[in-house]
């Protein structure tokens, strides 16, 4: 039995999932991966099920009645993660951005100490690749502002490459957090500050994706340019 799983929420991600797939399983530490798809109608989660079949044991479909949102999905699979004693749990995206050699780093900064560690692009070292300026700014300065609404220290707040150790996600009220985008990955850390985990940021480099349509819209910007308001009075 593994120790850590990567959770990797799939919309129309045929184009990523086996290349996301053979790149993990070929580490030489035993990751499981479980993916949480949305009934993508490009057939990704028919492809999982083959992959499945190559890894037995080590590939998990959660499949979903319909586009439920990134924070759902998230949700879901760590209760799932939670439920089979997996110590390390993992976020990911299955486009490429998040680096999967970065795993490895990430993984070893729990094992040092960390209960929370984050794929970071703003801390010392850590850098953006292939965005136009105007979306770096945006993404840089939003982060700037939920540090100075939340009063958190870390730098990259809505990153979504994170290592989890299992009693950050069992300690955090998992089904307060409703959001759904960006405000979801600042509410969860939000929440893992508030209670006094150790928090460490690994610098990465993000890549924009190079295949399948980024889901990013208006509506998610506008859930975490408010929501962090209301995160200051959940109960998390």
């Amino acid at each position: 039995m593994s120790d850590s799983v990567i959770i990797i929420p799939t919309y129309n991600e045929i184009e990523n999932v086996e290349s996301m797939t053979r790149t993990v399983m070929a580490f030489e530490k035993d990751f499981h991966i479980l993916y949480v798809d949305d009934n993508s109608p490009d057939g990704t989660a028919d492809k999982v099920l083959e992959l499945q079949a190559e890894f037995p044991g080590r590939i998990h479909l959660e499949k979903r009645a319909g586009k439920l949102g990134l924070g759902t999905a998230y949700i879901h699979g760590f209760k799932w993660a939670i439920a089979r004693n997996y110590e390390y749990i993992f976020e990911m995206d299955c486009d490429f951005s998040h680096n999967p050699k970065d795993l490895i780093r990430l993984y070893d900064a729990c094992v040092a100490g960390a209960d929370l560690s984050i794929g970071s692009r703003y801390c010392k070292g850590g850098k953006v690749s292939n965005w136009p300026l105007k979306r770096v700014l945006m993404s840089y300065f939003a982060s700037v502002y939920v540090r100075m609404i939340l009063f958190i220290g870390i730098k990259d707040t809505t990153a979504g490459f994170k290592c989890y150790r299992k009693k950050v996600l069992q300690t955090i009220q998992l089904d307060a957090v409703t959001f759904k985008g960006y405000a979801f990955q600042i509410c969860m850390k939000y929440a893992a500050v508030r209670h006094g985990f150790k928090i460490k940021e690994v610098p990465i480099t993000f890549v924009d994706r190079l295949y399948g349509v980024s889901k990013m819209s208006s509506g998610i910007f506008k859930e975490a340019f408010f929501g962090v308001w209301k995160m200051r009075k959940m109960k998390l």
